[in-house]
């Protein structure tokens, strides 16, 4: 048999339109597409493909089912050639396990046991009489009843070093399973892994299936100096947040039922909603949406409702979520709440009825870039409408619905009087170049600091002159230095950083100290009196750095990527000499299971990476692609 998971993967992965129209002649009808039927003399068209569903239905024959369904009645394969063949075409790896006892063959299988005794374990803390009425207080106050509780599998973390690896190892659980699965971390300033969860509460991750992926923990109070909000699990074997999305398992069905999906930021927006009513939400797990992420969304559904924080971070979110989505074929619009709002304390103080409100007043993510750039002048004269064609032109090269495509560049055209034969051109010379210099998705806000102190991930920027080139020379141009600019210019991703590395990470002394120093003080400045000499003349050169950093959201994740691949390269190693060394095939099992589990984890983060490249720039490699 063949893991759900997989299953799940490839279905997400594979594009019914494409296999079903190398057979069949489709054209669109609305959102669905229509043909001939293969399986029986279709005279007229009868045959509908509903990509949005994921299955097709002849209205002639009566033959219906799912892009497995399909391939098997065409071609005669089994199910498991099936999914086999298409996980093949849409680069899955498909592995297929015994079953019974034979399925300690999967080995993924002990992740999953783990987190499913782990998600246990919590939510037991929770419903702890003396150890959980905090947390349940807190989230009653928060209007969480305990039936949204029990749906979302809530949990409870002590403020307890080693509660978890404690309770684990005594079901026989080893100290390095719980490290490999994120649940205990290490430090420097400790001399045991502990509980990488404490005092927070827990929020299982599960897949479309049901399968606890990892975890989110909203710590509980204000406790603990520089103490992230939210904490989630690493980077994992079977853990990779932007392939998943929160909730999608449980809400999938009321997606498909309303026909729209709801994003938001967090996952207590999410339960928040549903114990509200409103059970049509996802959250993306604390990091941008991926094209993965937009893609398995549009299996559910074609329209979204972007509903993040109206700030200026919240606005960049926004417009790069959308774009994204729009490229994976789901048109999305933003809702707009009043300052200081959000999701979770709109439908708690105002009510379902005026949370719905604000949903039926939401506007097209275009209408909504045109609004806030004529909100500030840019309308207003020849060269600043320019800037604005430069700040739109993404959008509308994002769309992948031809139809949608056109009516925006008829709307740009008309807001800012350039003809759309001009207009058209330029999106096609972008699609060929790749966005300007300093672009991040379109949206009409600045960064931090404005357009100063911009991160290029080229390996100088514009401003960078040999002087500066010297002045660094000691600790190189490698991805240590070119993390901590980004997290000293762009200081929200600190928390980011810290759930997927830690300190060990860094092979220079000063930056390992550097950002230990971050991640207990994220607006950490240089007369700090906690900083040693050392370390304050580095953080002080940092800050003076004149190179500029270009797409920060991408270098900070391909600077991540990179010194995760060390970490794993030094895994590796171990793994090749305990592999020359192993004695029994129990041994060796075991180990290539492991370094298999590597071999993916890589592989995934940097297709990821690569799909970014190839969607959002034309910037070289920087020496990753490989």
């Amino acid at each position: 048999m063949i893991p759900d998971e997989v299953v799940e993967e490839v279905r997400a992965r594979a594009d019914l339109v494409e296999v079903i129209g190398e057979v069949v002649a489709l054209k669109r009808s609305g959102k669905d597409w229509k043909g001939k039927c293969p399986f029986h003399d279709d005279r007229s068209p009868s045959f509908y493909v509903v990509p949005s569903k994921g299955f097709y239905n002849c209205f002639g024959c009566g033959e219906s089912g799912d892009i497995f369904t399909f391939l098997m009645k065409r071609t005669g394969m089994e199910f498991n050639d099936a999914v086999k063949a298409l996980g093949a075409r849409y680069g899955v790896e498909v592995r297929e396990v015994g079953r019974g006892a034979d399925q300690e063959d999967d080995p993924l299988r002990i992740y999953y046991e783990l987190n499913a005794f782990a998600r246990d374990w919590f939510r037991s803390r929770l419903a702890d009489p003396e150890m959980g009425d905090r947390a349940r207080r807190y989230l009653t106050e928060r209007g969480v009843d305990p039936e949204t509780v029990e749906r979302f599998g809530l949990g409870f973390a002590p403020d307890d070093w080693r509660g978890l690896r404690d309770h684990a190892a005594e079901a026989g659980y080893s100290e390095d399973l719980l490290l490999e699965a994120g649940l205990l971390t290490r430090s420097e300033r400790a001399p045991e892994p502990y509980d990488r969860f404490r005092n927070r509460i827990i929020f299982p991750i599960e897949s479309v299936t049901g399968k606890v992926l990892g975890f989110g923990g909203r710590i509980l109070g204000q406790e603990g100096r520089g103490a992230p909000k939210y904490l989630n699990s690493p980077e994992t074997p079977i853990y990779h947040k932007g392939r998943t999305l929160y909730a999608l398992g449980w809400n999938r069905n009321a997606i498909r039922r309303d026909e729209v999906a709801l994003v938001v930021e967090g996952y207590m927006d999410v339960v928040a909603l549903a114990a509200g009513g409103v059970g049509n939400a996802v959250a993306t797990l604390g990091t941008a949406m991926t094209s993965e992420q937009a893609t398995l969304l549009g299996r559910y559904t074609q329209r979204a409702l972007l509903l993040f924080d109206s700030d200026e971070a919240g606005l960049r979110a926004t417009f790069r979520a959308g774009d994204v989505l729009l490229a994976a074929g789901v048109h999305p619009s933003v809702v707009s709440f009043p300052p200081g709002e959000d999701p979770d304390t709109v439908i708690r103080g105002e009510g379902s009825a005026a949370f719905l409100r604000y949903l039926n007043g939401a506007v097209d993510l275009l209408d909504r870039k045109i609004q806030l750039l004529d909100e500030r002048g840019f309308f207003g004269s020849i060269d600043r409408t320019r800037r604005a064609v430069d700040k739109l032109l993404p959008t509308i090269r994002a769309v992948a619905d031809p139809a949608l495509r056109d009516m925006y560049v008829a709307k740009v055209s008309e807001r800012t009087g350039v003809r759309r034969e001009t207009l058209e051109a330029e999106v096609r010379r972008q699609a060929a170049e790749g966005p300007p210099s300093g672009f991040t998705s379109g949206a009409p806000v600045a960064g931090p600091g404005g357009d100063a102190g911009r991160v290029s991930g080229r390996g100088r920027g514009p401003s960078a002159g040999p002087g500066a080139t010297s002045r660094r020379s000691d600790w190189g141009l490698g991805p240590e230095r070119q993390l901590l600019l980004v997290l000293l210019r762009a200081r929200e991703l600190v928390e980011r950083a810290a759930e997927r590395i830690g300190p060990e990470d860094f092979d220079d002394t000063l930056v390992r100290a550097l950002f230990e120093h971050l991640m207990d003080e994220p607006d950490l400045a240089p007369d700090d009196p906690g900083l040693a000499p050392e370390v304050r003349d580095r953080l002080i050169s940092l800050l003076g750095d004149p190179e500029e950093v270009d797409h920060t959201e991408r270098v900070f994740e391909e600077s991540v990527a990179r010194l995760l691949d060390r970490r794993h390269q030094r895994r590796k190693d171990e793994l090749d000499r305990a592999l020359r060394s192993a004695e029994t095939p129990e041994e060796k099992r075991g180990i290539l299971a492991e370094l298999k589990a590597l071999r993916m984890e890589r592989r995934g983060r940097w297709n990821v990476i690569r799909r970014a490249r190839t969607q959002g720039s034309n910037h070289p490699s920087d020496g990753t692609n490989r």
